[in-house]
């Protein structure tokens, strides 16, 4: 029977930054999100991605600027306990937040910093993440069997699958309740920074995110690449320096490699030039829409106040965009035609009831 508890779940996210304001509107434009202040603590401001709360963001206060990744427990003190037996550091020691739930912050053996949350309130059942949400946890590290050991005696993970990366060693698969959530990897000597979580957010055009992302200050620092399996991913360091990484599933990519497809042959049918500018001008009269409550904060959700695969392009064949274009100029020759018989009609029409309309002369 599958676990439905916290237990061993990425339950939430939490960025440390020199500024927060900044932070947010970094986010916004590269994955979409949206910011609002937390309803127990106006001072702590929870980000939305697909629809619901699942990260925040606090002052760095000196520190490294860095994501922290928090990990679900049914009781916080006896899994951080159990963490130090194991050869973890704690950083912050299981804390009380006003929702009634409990935190703390830790180090691995191997140096990776994480967090252990439990929360009393009623938790979601655990679902796919969607757009805009955290899709794939990455621990790069210098000693990744040795890690996954740790963690999976920890949280109860299991080691699905191994990928061997030739030079670079093994990619090792850790998953719950049969549902990958992550790899583990040793990190070369030439990767820069100690062990690290890395977050992967589920998107959909990653050219356009490594476009957007160095607009916006960003850097792209790997990628966009393909991976095992048909996904591709990108990483990027945001503009104060925190690592982050975006991850489009090859299902994404599939659907996007019909819908354009779509676009032609909707193209190929439409209206004439005309009807599509009184269109335009009837959409333009619509009132504007009522702007959309702020999004429900997840019971699943942390959080005290402020305490502490490039993309994959489509190809259509030449033989489908030649039938594509074909119909659409038979169309427009079809509708030059009959534009001029119903020309000739009205004018013969026209002519007609003139002749009628002339008044006879008189006798």
């Amino acid at each position: 029977m599958a676990d439905q508890s916290l237990r061993g779940r990425f339950v939430w996210h939490e960025l440390k930054t020199p500024n927060a304001g900044e932070s947010h509107a970094f986010y916004q434009r590269v994955v979409g999100w949206k910011a609002q202040p937390w309803e127990q603590d106006p001072s702590y401001t929870l980000l939305s991605g697909g629809g619901e709360p699942i990260a925040a963001t606090v002052a760095s206060e000196g520190d490294e600027p860095q994501w922290i990744h928090y990990i679900g427990t049914a009781d916080v003190d006896a899994t951080v306990a159990q963490a130090t037996e194991l050869g973890a550091t704690v950083i912050k020691e299981p804390t009380d937040i006003p929702n009634g739930a409990r935190y703390a912050i830790l180090s691995d053996p191997q140096g990776a910093t994480f967090a252990v949350y439990a929360a009393p309130l009623p938790h979601q059942r655990e679902k796919d993440p969607r757009r805009g949400q955290f899709s794939w946890m990455e621990l790069a590290t210098t000693d990744a069997k040795a890690a996954l050991d740790f963690y999976c005696t920890l949280f109860g993970w299991e080691r699905s699958a191994a990928h061997d990366m030739g030079p670079l060693g093994f990619y090792y698969i850790f998953s719950r309740n049969g549902r990958d959530l992550g790899g583990a990897f040793d990190k070369p000597a030439s990767m820069p920074g100690a062990a690290a979580w890395l977050g992967y957010i589920r998107g959909k055009d990653l050219d356009k995110v490594a476009q957007v992302a160095k607009k916006a200050g960003g850097t792209l620092i790997n990628g966009p690449m393909e991976v095992p399996g048909g996904d591709w991913i990108a990483q990027f360091v945001d503009a104060h320096g925190a690592a982050f990484a975006v991850h489009v599933l090859k299902n994404d990519l599939a659907q996007a490699a019909v819908h354009p497809q779509m676009e032609l042959a909707v193209e190929a049918e439409a209206p004439p030039p005309q009807k599509k500018a009184a269109a335009k001008k009837s959409a333009a009269k619509k009132p504007a829409a009522k702007a959309k409550p702020a999004a429900k904060k997840s019971t699943a959700a942390p959080r005290r106040a402020g305490q502490k695969s490039g993309k994959k392009t489509t190809k259509r064949s030449g033989t489908k965009a030649s039938r594509v274009r074909g119909r659409s100029v038979k169309a427009k020759a079809r509708a030059k035609t009959a534009g001029r018989k119903r020309s000739a009609v009205g004018a013969k029409k026209s002519a007609k009831n003139k002749t009628r309309a002339r008044p006879k002369k008189g006798k």
